[in-house]
């Protein structure tokens, strides 16, 4: 596979797609990233995982999810190492997407169109409520699109929100259950 400045040239007809997963914290989005890329793997395809060198909570490559379920991926400060370190593959992996740049979007497109199967995990929304990164620009342009929820602390009902115990107003805050809990919309706004 063949990157030039505006196109992909790719040796062969695999079909390339951009699949979201999405919720909110505690969610299981890492959890389903880890299973679909060890599908691929059993089914023998070339793949690689990555995931933002800023996030350092559980290791310092392997992706983590909450469960200590892991994989080993590549850490990279930039998206546009992915273009140069994924071409190889037929399946790339990214976790924690909210956290990369703005050119992620272009990146996964850039990927997709060269026959590979990009599969993006990460928040969707931040801990105000809002959209996060660039994970909404990659749900606009991706072709499946799966919104995962956790259970809402306060009420036990499906939470889509990660809400943010500490008054620390920085963006991004890594954090893990002393930071955030997952909230349903009544739990997450009725206590602003």
């Amino acid at each position: 596979m063949l990157f030039s400045e505006d196109r992909l040239v790719h040796r062969d007809t695999y079909y390339g797609s951009i699949e979201v997963i999405c919720g909110s914290m505690f969610s299981g989005k890492t959890e389903e990233l880890i299973r679909r890329v060890r599908r691929s793997q059993l089914a023998k395809l070339p793949v690689e995982i990555f995931k933002p060198a800023m996030d350092t909570r559980y290791h310092q490559t392997d992706i983590t999810s909450h469960d200590s379920n892991r994989i080993s991926s590549i850490s990279v400060e930039h998206s546009s190492t992915i273009l140069l370190l994924g071409s190889a593959a037929k399946v790339v992996g990214i976790d924690e997407a909210q956290f990369f740049d703005d050119e992620l979007p272009d990146v996964c497109t850039k990927l997709a169109n060269a026959g590979i199967r990009v599969i993006v995990a990460g928040l969707d929304m931040d801990f105000k409520g809002q959209p996060f990164g660039p994970v909404p620009a990659l749900m606009a342009i991706a072709e499946h699109v799966t919104k995962v929820h956790a259970v809402c602390v306060r009420c036990g009902a499906p939470a889509n929100y990660s809400y943010r115990l500490t008054q620390d107003d920085r963006q991004p805050l890594l954090g893990e259950k002393e930071s955030y809990e997952p909230r349903c919309r009544t739990c997450f706004f009725g206590s602003k």
